[in-house]
């Protein structure tokens, strides 16, 4: 285990917070939530994960059960007791179209009066807009009285996160890189030494043939690093979907397409699969608050603007396909396969299923759901008919519509399916299925840029 182990606060509960802390716990290091749910920290201290994430769960308990890792919802203790600070809290769209900092706001000032007691380093790791941390800098200084200013001293990096759900776990403790950005030499070093374990592999299960890459930036790079990275992987899914549409149109085949270009080492076959578009937490915000930030200061970002607007296109060519194999929707049945916005995940954050739902309902469509793990909708319950499995969500269909590409739908019995279908027609979102293995069956298949 780590010999030297730091004292770690680490700020936010939610999915990047909970992921930190149980890492950091499990390479050795002492760390303490702090969360002012109550409901969420009575479960985190009894070994309860709130969200779904494969592998995170069993390592919270032995984090727990190990001793250095805890949970409190009460600030002084948390923070005074640590010397790194991760600020893990949410940065939701506002009502503009901007990051909403209220919650960093209020985390920064409850920070600011343990500056004077010792050396802290404050690190952001969820995705805080660019300037977040000369802002944070400011805060601090501006919550302090003037008599205990110069008895302040602290440093502030930028560490954004690059977890993927489903694989977080993974990919905080074998990473492709860690980048740090901060202009002080005594934080970098603190934060650096943390990373240690995850550098050089050292803790129990490291893997020695991998060597994560520490990049060392300016606080404004390492921020930019985060947007500009979900903005070019959004930005590469948008392309592959437009030219699907235009596959579509032409007659090819678009993963065939995907296929022959993501050959080419340049491009790479990674975010090239073609669907009903992306959703989750992050890109949509991230690429919307990097829009704000370059019209802030006079620049039109015409690209990202597109980005955006081809993948909400793209989830109403769903409807548009049920439309031209069905004509009418209204009073038809229509079955949607998986809820949240990808795999492994109970994530329902801008989830492309939401926006079919609802327009699946303004065309006077019933619409049934089924996803392995999320059972609740809140106020879209009422208008949605829940099934137990795909057999129930098949009974008595018009169609059925891959949202989510669960490894549960991988090896399903489709003459059984077909037969307890009004019509056999699968729309296929995610390109998922094989088409002659459906159509074997007796269905329809219709796909994205697919003949």
């Amino acid at each position: 285990m780590n010999k030297t182990p730091a004292r770690v606060c680490v700020i936010g509960t939610g999915y990047v917070g909970t992921t930190t802390a149980i890492c950091f716990a499990h390479v050795g290091h002492q760390v303490i939530g702090l969360e002012k749910d109550l409901d969420k920290i009575t479960k985190l201290k009894a070994g309860i994960l709130p969200f779904v994430e494969p592998g995170a769960e069993p390592m919270l308990k032995d984090c727990l059960q190990a001793g250095n890792l805890r949970f409190t919802d009460n600030p002084s203790e948390a923070i005074s007791s640590s010397e790194i600070i991760f600020i893990c809290v949410g940065t939701p769209l506002s009502a503009t179209g901007e990051a909403d900092v209220e919650a960093l706001r209020s985390v920064v000032t409850s920070i600011a009066p343990h500056t004077t007691t010792g050396y802290k380093t404050i690190v952001t790791k969820s995705t805080v807009p660019v300037g977040s941390g000369d802002w944070i800098t400011m805060l601090i200084e501006d919550s302090l009285p003037t008599q205990e200013k110069s008895t302040s001293t602290f440093g502030v990096v930028s560490n954004p996160e690059f977890l993927r759900e489903g694989v977080a776990i993974h990919d905080f403790l074998f990473p492709e890189r860690i980048v740090l950005g901060s202009s002080s030499p005594i934080s970098i070093t603190q934060v650096t030494k943390l990373y240690d374990p995850i550098l050089q592999q050292s803790f129990p299960g490291g893997q020695e043939e991998i060597k994560p890459r520490l990049i060392q930036t300016t606080l404004e790079s390492a921020e930019m690093i985060k947007y500009a990275a979900n903005a070019f992987l959004a930005t590469k899914i948008s392309f592959i979907n437009e030219i699907a549409n235009i596959c579509e149109r032409i007659g090819g085949d678009i993963a065939q397409v995907a296929e022959g270009i993501g050959m080419d080492e340049r491009i790479g076959q990674q975010f090239l699969n073609a669907g009903i578009g992306w959703g989750g937490s992050c890109f949509g915000k991230d690429i919307m608050a990097l829009i704000r930030t370059a019209e802030e200061y006079g620049y039109s970002p015409q690209l990202l603007e597109a980005t955006v607007n081809i993948n909400q296109f793209q989830r109403t060519q769903i409807i548009r396909k049920l439309q031209d194999e069905l004509k009418i929707l209204k009073g038809k049945r229509i079955g949607l396969m998986g809820l949240s916005f990808k795999p492994n995940t109970d994530d329902l954050r801008d989830a492309p299923a939401l926006t079919l739902i609802d327009r699946l309902q303004n065309t006077g469509a019933r619409v049934s759901v089924f996803d392995p793990v999320v059972t609740d909708l809140g106020k879209r319950n009422a208008h949605v008919v829940f099934a137990q499995n795909v057999i129930d969500l098949a009974t008595g269909a018009d169609a059925l519509v891959l949202v989510t590409e669960w490894n549960d739908f991988s090896d399903l019995d489709w003459d059984k399916i077909g037969d307890l279908m009004r019509t056999r027609l699968l729309i296929d979102g995610r390109n998922a299925f094989h088409p002659e293995t459906v159509q074997a069956a007796g269905f329809r298949y219709v796909g994205v840029g697919r003949p």
